[in-house]
């Protein structure tokens, strides 16, 4: 019986892509003109109801255009917020169908690119969705297939995104060690391999810290204080002040919550903090953002600077705030970040050990760490995990699209 046509997906909480095996090596499908990897984001037109995605919708966003920009879909997976109705593009519709229309987006690409049909799909998953809940982990699983299905697909399948990784790495023969650091979730894969490419799984293992938690710590810390965070209000109800409440400015910072703050309510709350605070000029570009729905450019504001001060060559980075007012800045370094974000280096750290617990190894044995994911490219991640594994050589070249050659190369082999 011939296989059925599958379709390997690397659906990711920032980026995603979509390919194919030719001839044994990964062919990844130009899901937009040039580019083999889309940004997992959508735009809703008020006026059409037509969903945009990928750099169309990013650019729809940085235009002005009026309407509706989400990413960081996937975080929201296992959630009751994906299955609550929200207005988007003139019509009521579940955040579980975005994700749906997104998926079947990008089968229909697929298909225009290849002239195939895909019945099937394997898919990316990460070893957890959530890090201490199972019953929730469980959830975004079938959740996901849900989407699959209703995007048109008769079946999915899931592989582990950092095994996925491991598929698509040149044979090197002793212990290695995935670093699959994406969005939302971190991964680590221990593995041994020999010369010819024999490779044995040893241990993998997952957390809910990620790319946007990054982004957030950095956002809180340099750039919520300059809309009021941790400014002094009037207690309406008596004498003495307030700090302004953490809530607003958490969910502004995170990707995935933006869109929620889009609301009479939530808009009435930063005026009605505005009124109250000692320093209202801070509280009032609260207000602008939430009234202009400002939040995603904020959030790529601080993503563009956490990537410039990465470099060392870009010792001022800042993080540039024109969109809010002419000439506001945030200064931002790599050893900024560093400092920010040192208690999640530790964490992602400890989570490699345990990794490595698991296989039942040490770690001055791993002599191969492979980095997978934007954000394993951060200095200070590299230089916590050679800390860790002092006799490694550390491997980033297909550290983008390794999760997703991974999945294209074994999409081959999944119903077969």
């Amino acid at each position: 019986m011939t296989a059925p046509m599958t379709l390997g997906i690397d659906f990711g909480t920032s980026n995603s892509a979509a390919g194919v095996a030719a001839g044994g090596r990964p062919w990844l499908i130009e899901l937009e003109p040039g580019e083999q990897t889309l940004p997992t984001a959508v735009f809703f037109d008020p006026d059409s109801g037509k969903m945009r995605i990928g750099r169309s919708a990013t650019r729809a966003l940085i235009s002005g255009d009026e309407g509706r920009f989400m990413r960081a879909l996937k975080s929201l997976l296992g959630t009751p917020l994906l299955h609550e109705e929200r207005r988007l593009g003139g019509q009521r519709m579940t955040l579980s169908a975005v994700v749906t229309q997104f998926l079947a987006e990008i089968k229909a690409r697929a298909e225009a690119q290849t002239h195939m049909t895909f019945t099937h799909a394997l898919s990316g998953r990460p070893v957890r969705f959530h890090s201490r809940d199972e019953a929730r982990n469980a959830q975004a699983e079938d959740d996901l297939r849900a989407c699959y299905l209703a995007a048109g697909f008769q079946d999915v399948r899931f592989m582990l995104e950092p095994e996925a990784a491991l598929r698509a790495t040149e044979a090197r023969s002793g212990l290695g060690l995935i670093v699959d650091i994406g969005g939302g979730t971190s991964d680590f894969t221990a593995f041994r391999q020999d010369a010819d490419g024999t490779t044995d799984i040893l241990a993998s293992y997952g957390i809910r810290l990620g790319g946007t938690d990054f982004d957030q710590k950095i956002s809180l810390a340099r750039v919520m204080p300059l809309l009021g965070r941790g400014s002094s209000i009037r207690n309406s109800f008596g004498s003495g002040t307030l700090p302004a409440p953490n809530r607003i400015y958490n969910d502004l910072s995170s990707w995935q919550m933006i869109p929620f703050l889009y609301t009479p309510e939530h808009r009435r709350a930063a005026r009605d903090l505005q009124q109250q605070a000692s320093e209202p000029d801070r509280l009032a570009r609260l207000v602008s953002t939430l009234e202009d729905e400002l939040g995603h450019d904020i959030a790529f504001a601080v993503e563009r600077g956490k990537i410039a001060a990465n470099h060392p060559q870009d010792a001022d980075a800042q993080i540039d705030l024109k969109v809010l007012e002419r000439g506001l800045q945030a200064s931002l370094s790599g050893d900024d970040i560093s400092a920010l974000l040192e208690a999640q280096m530790q964490e992602l750290a400890e989570a490699a050990a345990e990794t490595l617990k698991l296989a039942g190894t040490a770690p001055e044995e791993v002599n191969r760490i492979v980095l997978v994911g934007g954000s394993a490219l951060l200095g200070c991640l590299q230089q916590e995990i050679q800390r860790l594994c002092p006799g490694a050589t550390v491997e980033n070249r297909h550290a983008l699209t390794a999760v997703a050659d991974g999945l294209a190369i074994a999409a081959a082999e999944a119903f077969a």
